[in-house]
C-alpha cells in the first residue's frame, strides 16, 4: 500500500486529536492560550500532508487515486478545517463552560437557505484548492506520461461542484418551512372555554 494512504490516515487522526486536545486545553484545565495554540497548530497537517504528496511523486512514484485523494482532502481541509473547529467549540463551550447553545436554522428560512449558500462556496473553494494542487503535482512533480490520473481528478472536481450546487443550494430553494400546529400558531391565541367571559348570572 502507498505510504500515502498512511499519512493521509495520520492527518485525519491528528486533526481529531488536535481539535480534541485544544478544546480540553482551553475549557477543561483553563489553560485557553494553550490551548488556542494547538488548535492553530491544525494547518500544519495539510502541509505535512503537501509535502508528503509532493516527496512521493519526486522520488519517482507513479501519480494515482492516492495523489488524487491526498489533494481533495487537502482541498477539503483548508475550506472546512476552520468552520468545523468554530462548529466544536461552540458545542463544548455550551457543555462544559457554560457558553449560549448552539442555533440551528430551521429548514426552509432565509438564514438556513443563506447558509447553504455559505457552505456551498467552501465546497467551491475546496475544490478550487484541489485543482492547484492538482496542477501543481502535474507541472512541477510528475513524470512524463504518468499524470493522466490526476487530470481525471480535476475532472471529479467539477462534477463534485455540479452536484454539491444542485443537492445544496438549488434544492434548498425548494425546501418549505414545517408548519407549526393551529394550536401553537401565535396568531391563534390562547384556546378559551365555551362559557368565556362568565355571563352575570353565574357571578
Amino acid at each position: 500500500m502507498n505510504i500515502l494512504v498512511y499519512v493521509i490516515v495520520a492527518c485525519e487522526i491528528g486533526f481529531w486529536v488536535l481539535l480534541a486536545g485544544g478544546l480540553a486545553l482551553r475549557y477543561l484545565l483553563g489553560a485557553k492560550r494553550l490551548g488556542l495554540a494547538v488548535l492553530a497548530s491544525v494547518p500544519l497537517l495539510d502541509v505535512v500532508l503537501l509535502l508528503a504528496a509532493g516527496a512521493d511523486l519526486a522520488r519517482g512514484g507513479a501519480a494515482d487515486t492516492v495523489h488524487g485523494l491526498a489533494a481533495f482532502y487537502l482541498g477539503f481541509s483548508v475550506a472546512f478545517g476552520h468552520s468545523l473547529i468554530r462548529w466544536a467549540d461552540v458545542r463544548f463551550a455550551h457543555r462544559f463552560a457554560g457558553g449560549p447553545a448552539p442555533v440551528k436554522p430551521v429548514k426552509g428560512t432565509a438564514a438556513y437557505r443563506r447558509g447553504l449558500w455559505v457552505e456551498y462556496a467552501r465546497v467551491l473553494l475546496a475544490c478550487a484548492v484541489a485543482v492547484a494542487v492538482l496542477l501543481a503535482m502535474i507541472v512541477f512533480v510528475a513524470a512524463d506520461g504518468s499524470a493522466e490520473p490526476l487530470w481525471g481528478w480535476i475532472q471529479k472536481a467539477g462534477l463534485v461542484a455540479g452536484i454539491w450546487l444542485v443537492a445544496g443550494p438549488v434544492w434548498g430553494m425548494f425546501e418549505q418551512a414545517p408548519r407549526r400546529p393551529a394550536a401553537e400558531s401565535p396568531s391563534a391565541g390562547p384556546s378559551m372555554p365555551s362559557a368565556w367571559p362568565p355571563s352575570s348570572s353565574s357571578a
